[in-house]
């Protein structure tokens, strides 16, 4: 999984690895990684302009002000022994030039939705697969209430049976984390089942 191990400072490695947080317009990826980052996130937000009228639908979102132009970046410590980059996409699809940079040497994606809006999350799904980019959907339940099942929200994507589907609270750091944890151990069991090694 791994990008350029070093010491901890206890003997052992540290690993590091890149993961991209994608989705729609407006569905939480700056909330996440600025949620769980451990250091002061790097963002890219701007002022909504009238570049964005009748391109960028906020109807379901009427107090959005800003929005991500480039990207998001943050850091989080697993344990002592990974570390996780981050990368929040822009999802506006005039932005999606950048997303071939976003996801040079990740080892997976989050896509996040809002299933208010479901259909913004399939170009993200496409982009990943199309790539062969591990990914899991996480669902943002945005006030605190998940009104579809994982499974319904899978059917709906018509994603593979093994794609993870889990719920978060992208304000919540324990929420956010734990969809972080459960990415690292669909890639880990992907590489395992590739190999041949035991789980």
């Amino acid at each position: 999984m791994s990008h350029r191990p070093a010491a901890n400072g206890a003997g052992g490695r540290v690993t590091s690895a890149k993961i991209v947080i994608a989705g729609g317009f407006g569905v939480g990826k700056t909330t996440l990684v600025g949620s769980v980052s451990e250091i002061t996130p790097l963002t890219t937000e701007a002022i909504m302009t009238s570049a964005g009228v009748g391109v960028d639908d906020t109807r379901q979102i009427p107090n959005k002000t800003t929005t991500t132009v480039a990207m998001d970046f943050g850091r989080i410590s697993i344990d002592r022994d990974l570390i996780l980059y981050l990368f929040g996409t822009p999802g506006q699809t005039r932005f999606w030039f950048m997303w071939d940079e976003l996801v040079r040497g990740a080892i997976g994606a989050v896509v996040m939705v809002d299933t208010r809006r479901l259909a913004d999350c399939f170009a993200a799904i496409d982009f990943f697969e199309h790539r062969k980019l591990p990914y899991l959907i996480a669902i943002n339940c945005f006030d605190g209430q998940q009104y579809h099942q994982a499974q319904d929200v899978r059917d709906a994507l018509a994603i593979q049976s093994d794609v993870p589907v889990v719920s978060c609270d992208a304000r919540n750091r324990e929420s956010t984390k734990q969809v972080l944890i459960s990415l690292v151990e669909y890639v880990l069991s992907m590489r395992r089942t590739r190999t041949g090694a035991p789980a």
